[in-house]
């Protein structure tokens, strides 16, 4: 949808955040390329449509929105001067498809600053050539979150652990986001700040200089240790008086990103050394940025690669896309387990794995196992909190007459003597009412014995409850399990 073409004041443009930095002649290209529109109550651009323009917001009301299935869902409205949306990955050119990626409308008679998509390009590859690599890297990065942000449909699947798992994946996502929006102001700055030391009375031995403590730093940041909190305070105050001695400001807000950066005072007196006494100050500053933007990359890397491994075990788990029986690691079964009951295992509950990494891969039915895995973890957790919610659950693996035995061992109260030869009878449960159907056991009986011709058994007193699935290492006569990937 087109609007109607006003004239542009350089003046206007300027007073919106994006641009109030921006010089005289860089507001008249501005005017120059881009134009002002202003468009009606209505519909501006589609979802999905090929992205041809940048829009900065004057005045007006703007509703984006996403398309859901067969709904379009608002994700924002605003009134803010200033807010962008529409082309702002043109940047990247082709190396992704240059689409609009919602929808926007506007509720009233609402002006914009348009800008094409190939000069905002251009216009940022020439303005702000590092800004542009940071933000690539940026992109690329959050591209990769979002896909694996985006398998979470496939974990519906999983029934009663969706909840759960979706709440350890919403952790690293919402960690990512947040480090994502701080970098993005960061990089502002760090903008700002290079512009203002292009600009300075800087030799070019000392810009050179700036550059090489800036790669070493950056290198820093990458090899910090964790220090206890008594060391980290320490360090603070040691730092917090070198740069309050060497007329920095803002030490108080610098000492603890510098310290989380494995930065100390030797470490100042290098740069300090390497770079005049007049642009010092500005040095350590343009270094804050660089320390706060590599700790955001990296903190943003940890939460990325959080939701992969979630991901990774939720596919473990649900075997989805594998055969039903193949020839399977058991220990990669009880891994993803443990992983996707995490949450519902909790603080409280040590958990201790004895491996017998020796132990052969067996023939199998891995879904089936993971929901024998789980019954026997939920019962053991339940056991342990009905006990005041404290204990450690302990899987082990052996080989036992040449069987291979699972073992899920728990310090609850344990199985009473009287019910023992009932806990696998369908619908027995020694749950409260609506806690439990009585029929976790019974189904890994099944799955055990009738489809793994294996054995289940439990061992049981007061603080030592066992419950053992033991086996076969071979197939039957009448199966042939497929390899394993």
């Amino acid at each position: 949808m087109s609007g109607q073409v006003l004239p542009c004041s350089p003046q206007e443009i300027g007073t919106l955040f994006l641009f109030e930095k921006l010089t005289p002649e860089q507001l008249g290209r501005l005017c120059c390329d881009g134009r002002v529109e202003q468009f009606e109550a209505g519909p501006v651009y589609t979802e999905g449509d090929p992205a041809t323009c940048f829009y900065v917001m004057i005045e007006g009301t703007v509703v984006l929105s996403r398309r859901v299935g067969e709904d379009d869902v608002e994700v924002a409205r605003t009134s803010q001067r200033g807010v962008y949306t529409g082309a702002m990955q043109a940047y990247i050119g082709d190396r992704v498809q240059q689409v609009y990626l919602n929808s926007m409308r506007v509720t009233e008679q609402t002006r914009f600053f348009v800008l094409p998509a190939e000069t905002f390009a251009a216009i940022m590859s020439e303005w702000f050539p590092m800004a542009v690599h940071l933000l690539e890297g940026l992109f690329f990065g959050a591209k990769s979150s979002q896909l694996a942000i985006s398998q979470r449909e496939r974990l519906l699947a999983l029934g009663s652990l969706s909840a759960g798992l979706t709440h350890e994946l919403n952790n690293p996502a919402a960690a990512a986001v947040r480090a994502t929006s701080t970098l993005r102001e960061r990089v502002a700055k760090m903008r700002h700040k290079l512009r203002v030391i292009s600009s300075g009375p800087y030799s070019r031995e000392d810009l050179a200089n700036l550059i090489d403590i800036q790669e070493r730093t950056a290198e820093r940041v990458a090899k910090a240790q964790t220090l206890s909190p008594l060391e980290a305070s320490d360090r603070e105050d040691e730092l917090t008086d070198w740069l309050d001695d060497h007329g920095v400001t803002e030490s108080w807000q610098i000492a603890p990103t510098f310290v989380q950066a494995g930065l100390d005072v030797e470490w100042l007196d290098q740069v300090a050394a390497a770079v005049d006494e007049e642009i010092l100050p500005g040095a350590i500053g343009w270094l804050n940025y660089t320390v706060e933007t590599e700790l955001l990359m990296t903190e943003i890397e940890d939460s990325t690669t959080r939701i992969s491994n979630l991901v990774g075990a939720a596919k473990q788990y649900s075997q989805l896309d594998r055969a039903p029986y193949q020839v399977a690691d058991v220990h990669e079964l009880l891994d993803s387990t443990l992983l996707m009951l995490g949450g519902k295992v909790g603080d409280r509950i040590k958990v201790v794995k004895e491996y017998d990494r020796t132990l052969p891969k067996i023939p199998a039915y891995p879904a089936e196992l993971n929901q024998v895995w789980t019954n026997l973890i939920d019962n053991a957790v339940s056991a342990m909190n009905s006990a005041g919610g404290e204990g450690t659950l302990t899987v082990r693996t052996a080989l036992v007459r040449d069987q291979l035995m699972v073992e899920f061992r728990d310090t609850g109260p344990g199985v009473p003597a009287e019910i023992r030869s009932r806990i696998f009878d369908p619908f027995f449960t020694t749950k409260p009412v609506g806690e439990g159907t009585g029929l976790g056991l019974d189904i890994s009986w099944r799955i055990v014995v009738n489809k793994h011709h294996g054995t289940l058994q439990v061992e049981s007193v007061p603080g030592d409850t066992r419950f053992q699935v033991l086996l076969p290492l071979t197939a039957t006569d009448n199966e042939t399990p497929e390899e394993s990937a």
